[in-house]
């Protein structure tokens, strides 16, 4: 398994083939997800072969925007099956990296402690100080794309999402559950102040 290669490959695909109004799948969030991965997975003792296809699964989790928008998480698994064998993965660890990307589907579905990781660390930034940056790149996506016109519709969103979202690892529990309420709770009161809160 030629980890590096296939890192160097999938890397490229989100730079050169993502159109421009895609500011949230982009390689900067796939970057900060793989550090995040490897950040927990250390927390989380997990090593080895693991790791490695930890690794890449965080590389590969939203390379189907280059082909699709809904459903993209299918794309990915599709690029992972066809491009990976090339770098020496085996059948099974492909299967592997595909259902750790199919478990950050919204609403995520993780069955084992890889998978659980991933999905944490697709949305760390749940928790962390650079929470409204990475929001405002959300928000410019969703503008762009015609879902959302307004701070309220996309204030309720967040909302919503935050509420209904948890995180699986006690690593990410504990050091991103605290902030993520104190977003939540800015948030419900800036919709108090735009007329949307109750």
């Amino acid at each position: 398994m030629d980890h590096q290669r296939a890192n160097a490959f999938i890397l490229l695909k989100p730079r050169n083939e993502l159109p421009a109004q895609r500011t949230h799948p982009c390689l900067e969030h796939t970057l900060d997800v793989y550090a995040s991965v490897i950040d927990i997975a250390e927390k989380e003792h997990v090593a080895g072969e693991d790791l490695l296809l930890l690794k890449t699964a965080a590389l590969f989790h939203d390379v189907g925007f280059t082909v699709q928008d809904l459903d993209h998480e299918e794309a990915g698994c599709r690029i992972a099956r066809a491009e990976l064998p090339r770098f020496g993965y085996s059948p099974d660890q492909v299967e592997r990296i595909g259902a750790m990307i199919m478990a950050t589907r919204i609403p995520h579905d993780p069955h084992d402690l890889v998978s659980m990781i991933l999905c944490d660390a697709d949305l760390d930034y749940l928790g962390r100080n650079d929470f409204t940056r990475v929001g405002a790149t959300l928000f410019e996506e969703l503008k762009a794309y015609g879902v959302l016109s307004t701070e309220l519709e996309w204030d309720t969103l967040q909302v919503r999402f935050l509420e209904e979202h948890r995180f699986f690892t006690r690593t990410s529990q504990v050091s991103r559950d605290p902030l993520k309420r104190r977003h939540l709770e800015q948030l419900r009161e800036r919709l108090k102040e735009l007329g949307g809160g109750g």
